[in-house]
């Protein structure tokens, strides 16, 4: 261990008074940005290297300092790192470490560095590690869903509009529709990658680097896609994470809609599905309730996240050029949305993988009714105008209704008492099996389009 060096704040050189303690909290972000330690550490390591090629550092220096850093990156794996009253932030408690354990050389790691270029560059390779298993995760949900999908096709339910019964469709029909919303949100994840592997170091404070590094060399060092080509652009852009912000916002309102499906079919009114255990609680009063705390908080979850996004964009709409402080309250609201769209996704994939499907309460709530289009589709296939076969097809509903019976109680006399078309094959109309089965245009919820869907999105899963 080498002599302690005097402390003093990165930026104390100006200032001749000290900082009111207040001031110091609210200023101090460690508390919350060190979960970008080993980022800021890898960007360190890499910075040191670039510097060797310019001759501001020796070999020998560079591998001081690399040494450095790792065992500070050890500390902080290991819970050991201690952090101190004066550590303003994740970049200053790594250097006033380094610089205890390897002395005044420590100091040299800043060389034509800024936090400004140092703090951005630390977020996007966070976020890039965290994006990663996002994906992952999401592609884990699309997964349950395309397999469950792919093993319950026989089972039939009403297809809802408004939250009434609409016409015939499949259970799996109605599961790939909130799959299909999940992959187009994976392809926009995707597509956000290479937005957010940009790198900014090596932009200095807003002016660029005056010692010439090689940030093509750091780029590629720290697995980047490419380098920020304006400086002033490098250290104030935060287009990444309001992007972010506006990715999860939309995905989990996906999410949120496809917990308030489950949530409506799991109540005992309708009785399609039961949650597993697992993802339900109890009622601390009724000891009958099985709730769908799950669904529920992922229904929440998505207003939270939206909340996030609509926070920070507050706080960057009227912000000057380059770097400003304001933007220190960019991380809270993004390692918030990182960390519940991250465990949302896990724990909708363990609802959906869990859950019991009740397709006989599903098949009971068929009722005739929903065969209305399929019966003024009969006489469409006979020659007559759709505008006038819905109109007969609604008078059929209103005279079963009348009567209080079924549309395929109706006799043939009455059928043809509506339209002389009518005749003893209307009779096959009234087949659910039969309706979805008709539906082979693409898209809909025939076992041969199903299979379709199927295929589009294992290969999207593929990818």
């Amino acid at each position: 261990m080498t002599d302690q060096p005097t402390k003093q704040k990165l930026w104390g050189g100006r200032f001749t008074g000290k900082t009111d303690p207040l001031m110091h909290a609210f200023n101090q972000s460690l508390k919350y940005d060190q979960r970008m330690h080993d980022a800021d550490i890898r960007g360190s390591i890499a910075y040191a290297k670039a510097l060797t090629l310019v001759g501001i550092l020796t070999k020998e220096e560079e591998v001081k300092i690399t040494e450095g850093l790792l065992t500070v990156g050890e500390e902080w794996k290991a819970g050991t790192f201690k952090p101190e009253a004066d550590d303003e932030d994740i970049h200053t408690a790594n250097e006033r470490r380094l610089s205890e354990l390897i002395g005044p050389l420590g100091g040299k790691l800043h060389t034509g560095r800024s936090r400004n270029d140092q703090v951005a560059t630390d977020m996007r390779l966070w976020l890039l590690d965290e994006v990663a298993d996002i994906e992952s995760g999401l592609k884990g949900l699309i997964r349950v869903m395309v397999e469950r999908a792919d093993n319950e096709r026989d089972i039939l339910m009403p297809g809802y509009t408004h939250l009434q019964r609409g016409q015939p469709i499949r259970w799996s029909h109605l599961l790939l529709s909130h799959a299909f919303s999940f992959r187009n949100d994976l392809e926009r994840l995707q597509q956000l990658i290479p937005r957010v592997s940009v790198l900014p170091l090596g932009s200095g404070a807003l002016a660029g680097n005056p010692f010439g590094v090689d940030r093509e060399f750091l780029a590629r060092e720290l697995g980047f896609a490419s380098v920020a080509e304006n400086s002033m652009w490098g250290v104030g852009d935060r287009d990444f994470i309001v992007e972010f912000l506006m990715w999860s916002s939309l995905t989990m309102t996906h999410m949120s809609r496809l917990a308030e499906d489950l949530i409506i079919y799991s109540t005992a009114e309708f009785g399609f599905v039961t949650l597993s255990d697992a993802y339900s609680t109890g009622s601390s009063i009724m000891p009958q309730k099985k709730n769908p705390d799950s669904l529920e908080l992922l229904r929440g979850k998505s207003g939270r996240i939206f909340g996030n996004m609509a926070g920070f964009m507050m706080t960057l709409k009227g912000l000057p050029s380059t770097y400003n402080k304001d933007l220190q309250e960019d991380k809270e609201p993004l390692f918030d949305a990182v960390d519940h769209t991250s465990a949302s996704l896990k724990i909708a994939e363990g609802v959906i993988a869990t859950m019991e499907v009740h397709g006989d309460k599903m098949r009971a709530a068929l009722t005739m009714d929903v065969l209305a289009t399929d019966l003024a589709d009969y006489l469409v296939r006979k020659g007559i105008p759709f505008r006038e076969t819905h109109h007969i097809s609604g008078r059929a509903v209103a005279l079963a209704e009348s009567r209080k019976c079924q549309l395929d109680n109706l006799t043939l006399e009455d059928y043809q008492g509506l339209h002389e078309k009518f005749s003893e094959d209307v009779l096959q109309v009234f087949d659910f099996e039969a309706s979805v089965e008709r539906r082979t245009a693409i898209g809909g919820p025939s076992r041969k389009t199903l299979e379709r869907q199927i295929s589009v999105l294992r290969a999207a899963l593929a990818k």
